[in-house]
């Protein structure tokens, strides 16, 4: 199978991982420097997410997919800043990631794994991957890996949430962003190329089964 691109390329994981992780850096930062306070983290957090999203539209990205990354870390910052708790700026993300973990488990159940969807979005296929047996289960497959990201970060945000551990909560998100994100993408892309048969053109080129090729014989009937 000639295969171009990997997954990290084409969901271009590195800048994903960046607006993840700065905003969060920024407000733990605020909060340690200037004494436990929240409203500091939140306005460097607020701050840094700002400058990223003005940087995210110089290079062409899509505002919608812009608002929604700097409208999350602002009302990130405004659920600390009403409850009083730090912690609470981390509280989105705890709910998210089992969202997602949720989501993705139930996308694969009912065959529209969102890994499928997601790269076929980004490749203009729209839903010809599913007519792709080889593709669909693959995609299947490696969207499990996904499933597991989600649920090691609750695993390790929940207890640091409770305990009210906002430096280690920083951490961990930082942690748990780019080297997760490398490693799901790394393993997803591993478990594709394993599942994909041999001689299989890759993910830019869905096959639709025999039976949906003109001229196939289909099964009980015979060929004149």
């Amino acid at each position: 199978m000639t295969q171009p691109e990997s997954l990290a390329q084409l969901l271009n994981g590195r800048r994903a991982a960046i607006d993840a992780t700065l905003p969060t850096a920024g407000f733990v930062t605020g909060w340690l420097l200037f004494h436990q306070s929240i409203v500091a983290g939140a306005a460097v957090a607020v701050v840094l997410a700002l400058g990223l999203s003005l940087w995210r539209l110089r290079h062409g990205d899509k505002p919608r997919a812009v608002v929604i990354g700097l409208l999350g870390v602002c009302v990130a910052a405004l659920i600390a800043l009403y409850t009083g708790r730090a912690q609470d700026f981390f509280l989105i993300q705890l709910f998210s990631n089992a969202a997602s973990a949720l989501t993705w488990a139930a996308s694969i159940v009912i065959r529209w794994p969102l890994l499928g969807v997601v790269v076929g979005g980004v490749l203009g296929q729209k839903a010809r991957w599913r007519r792709d047996p080889a593709l669909l289960r693959a995609y299947g497959l490696a969207s499990w890996v996904w499933v597991l990201q989600y649920v090691v970060r609750v695993a390790v945000f929940l207890p640091l949430y409770a305990a009210g551990q906002v430096f280690a909560l920083g951490v961990a998100r930082v942690a748990l962003t780019w080297p997760l994100i490398a490693a799901c993408l790394a393993a997803s892309w591993w478990v594709i190329r394993r599942t994909l048969p041999p001689g299989h053109p890759g993910l830019r080129h869905p096959q639709p089964p025999p039976s949906a090729v003109p001229g196939a014989v289909g099964e009980g009937s015979r060929p004149a």
